[in-house]
């Protein structure tokens, strides 16, 4: 492992930050955040010890400590929190804390308020002497440490002048544990925490980082000069495997979502991230990797987001969906008999007021295919996919080099799955169920399409905005990045091909495992009287509004039944169904077609507990600088029949509604949500967005 450090970037950082030290400190996490065999999302933690002058000018002995849950890749200075030093270095003296009175402790001594939570480890760092403390997860050292005798491989790979802590929970007496050892061996220079990673620490920024570089290179020395045992080679290649998962991927997403107890959302709406790489495919591929893959996570702070097991499929059928199915929920029952039962041994020790978490599986080994990580969100489901590939890479590792992997004992894993501290990280309230899902939105670049993807964006969904390719679909991903940019996705789709739509459905599938809502968006106008109507215009806007309609409303129904957790589409309509308006007639045909046929498809997939709505809205003109097409392309008729310019357009079409209301964009997309969310037990109703025009109501 190479040294990334740059003094250009580490002065730039004391620059920026009020305190030089938080600077440097602020500096060296990215850094090390930044390599993701040093660590991953939330784990680890650093600190430096500085001086706080108060309001009334008193220099005060801090620390600066990451605050829990943190990403140290992303970290700011308000990521961290500021401790009164003097006062936490006194409980030297203490035996003991528990944890909750170590929370105690740690929220009423901050020097400066803070929202954040202190990490459960922080008294580690205040024991520790060094100016600057990093304690981190190296996939190296954790390949040392996880097997039998881990503490002979440390001493061989790093030295003498390292020390081995035997494995203790984070908390308190893990902060013991390292004051003890650091009296007993007053000249070590860094410490290896067994089954959890490595701290090291020194008197300025660079020299703490540094070292944490040069053990984890020895490390990885040490551990190439082992190497006795090479994978077999893997016949399927990563593109082949990739076009299976896309097809798979929403009947694995159905069985995993665990159900809700919710009659209107039955079941979970989670998100997908596979591991499909030839090296995983490899470690499958030994005799020994299902005993490897079952075996407990490397560091106890990966159990909150994969579990102290994962579930293995054995011959997973992939030629027959239907075995398939059945192999996987099989499967899923097992895990969760097995997760209820871990959960009945160990339950005396879960903290008061606790409830267990989720007993489904959050990653599912696929031999043929990969492995399948699951959370609730895509940076959830993302951070089970880095940390299993990091526990494949090292268990692979360990096998290689001769070493018999060690995992933590049940007991271990169950009182630091339900540490306090480590809940508090990913708590969410257990009775409230998660109606944000996956969305697919076409005609996502014009007006009434980009407002309804702010909306279910700003509401919690994952969005893939979809419009043929070019400059507004590009420049629509961009600007929704900035402020979601975990949560949205671009797919180029032409809703008059089957096979792009297909191919549409399977990107999204195999980004995120499937979709809960299809909002038909897209569409054409065109003006013309009846009389002089060209036969090729009409049929473009057929192809557009009624064909399109029925291939997103076939292939929605398709994947909603692979996927067995339901499902919404919700076509934008228009007010023209009901009330039609002169020269508007291919628009107003074209559109009553695509009404009527999300109409039938309530009768036809309500079985499947999809729900098929309509939102009918009325001269939306814009959202924000997108202009609507369809008014660019009705609008100069308009303004043209009743002598106005754009401005009086819009003056008009407001005035001539029972509210004198403006229909907006923002207007539509709320309408969309309110479906989307399932408040009420609706399919085939029809929502006008209109501010009230009577000859428009649904009748």
């Amino acid at each position: 492992m190479k040294s990334k450090w740059s003094a250009s970037d580490a002065a730039g950082f004391q620059e920026k930050c009020g305190n030089p030290d938080s600077g440097m400190r602020l500096y060296t996490t990215r850094l090390l955040g930044s390599e993701k065999d040093l660590v991953l999302y939330g784990g680890g933690n650093t600190s430096v010890k500085s001086v706080f002058t108060d309001v009334m000018g008193r220099e005060i002995p801090s620390i600066y400590v990451k605050a829990s849950g943190c990403n140290m890749a992303e970290m700011t200075e308000e990521d961290f929190v500021l401790l009164d030093l003097a006062y936490l270095s006194e409980l030297r003296s203490k035996e003991e804390l528990s944890d909750q009175q170590l929370r105690q402790v740690l929220r009423t001594h901050l020097l400066q308020y803070s929202n954040s939570v202190p990490s459960v480890e922080a008294m580690m760092h205040v024991f520790i002497p060094g100016k600057f403390v990093d304690h981190t997860h190296p996939s190296s050292i954790l390949a040392l440490v996880n097997r039998e005798n881990g503490v002979n491989s440390v001493k061989e790979a790093l030295g003498e002048d390292v020390a081995t802590v035997p494995y203790i929970k984070a908390g308190f007496g893990l902060a013991r544990a390292v004051l003890q050892t650091l009296e007993k061996n007053p000249s070590c220079s860094a410490l290896v925490l067994l089954h959890h990673g490595l701290i090291t620490w020194g008197e300025t920024a660079q020299k703490s980082y540094e070292k944490t570089i040069n053990l984890v290179t020895r490390a990885e020395k040490y551990l190439d000069s082992k190497l006795s045992k090479a994978f077999v080679q893997v016949p399927v290649s990563i593109d082949t495997s990739s076009q299976l998962y896309r097809k798979v991927a929403p009947l694995i997403r159905g069985v995993l979502s665990g159900p809700t107890g919710n009659p209107d959302l039955p079941r979970k709406r989670i998100i997908l991230a596979p591991l499909l790489q030839d090296s995983v495919r490899a470690f499958m591929d030994m005799p020994e990797s299902r005993g490897l893959a079952l075996q407990p996570p490397l560091t106890p702070d990966y159990l909150i987001r994969t579990r102290p097991f994962s579930l293995w499929i054995d011959k997973p059928d992939y030629q027959n969906f239907d075995h398939l199915r059945e192999q996987i929920s099989d499967g899923v029952k097992s895990f969760v008999l097995q997760y209820e039962e871990y959960i009945r041994r160990h339950r005396t020790s879960m903290p008061s007021g606790t409830a267990a978490f989720d007993s489904y599986p959050l990653v599912v080994f696929l031999p043929g295919l990969g492995v399948v990580c699951a959370g609730s969100t895509a940076k959830d489901a993302a951070i089970a996919r880095d940390i299993t590939e990091q526990t494949i890479r090292v268990k692979s590792l360990i096998f290689k080099t001769g070493g018999k992997y060690k995992g933590l004992s049940e007991g271990h894993l169950f009182e630091m799955e339900y540490h306090s501290f480590q809940i508090a990280k990913v708590k969410n309230a257990p009775s409230e169920v998660k109606r944000e899902g996956i969305a697919l939105i076409t005609g996502a670049a014009g007006a009434i399409g980009s407002g309804i993807s702010v909306k279910l964006l700003e509401a919690g969904w994952h969005v893939a905005v979809t419009d043929l390719p070019g400059k507004p679909l590009d420049t629509l991903l961009a600007s929704l990045k900035e402020r979601f940019p975990d949560r949205v996705m671009a797919v180029a789709l032409d809703v008059t091909s089957r096979e792009s739509v297909e191919a549409g459905f399977e990107t999204i599938a195999g980004q995120w495992g499937g979709l809960d809502l299809v909002v038909v968006n897209a569409g054409i106008a065109h003006v013309s009287p009846l009389t002089d109507m060209d036969l090729a215009i009409f049929q473009k806007l057929e192809r557009v509004n009624i064909d399109g309609t029925l291939l997103l409303i076939g292939q929605a129904g398709r994947h909603f039944a692979l996927q067995q957790t339901g499902g919404d589409i919700i076509l934008i309509s228009t007010k023209n169904v009901f009330a039609p308006g002169a020269k508007f007639g291919a628009y107003s045909a074209t559109k009553a077609a695509s009404h009527q046929l999300a109409r039938i498809a309530s009768l036809e997939l309500a079985g499947i507990g999809v729900r098929v709505n309509m939102v009918a809205p009325d001269a939306v003109f814009s959202h924000g600088e997108t202009k609507s097409g369809l008014w660019s392309a009705v609008g100069p008729d308009r303004m043209k029949a009743r002598g106005l310019d754009e401005k009086g357009l819009e003056e008009y079409y407001r005035n001539r509604n029972l509210l004198k209301a403006q229909v907006t964009s923002d207007h539509v997309a709320s309408a969309v949500l309110f479906f989307a969310n399932r408040l009420t037990p609706t399919t085939g109703a029809t929502i006008p967005v209109d501010g009230g025009l009577p000859d428009a109501a649904p009748r």
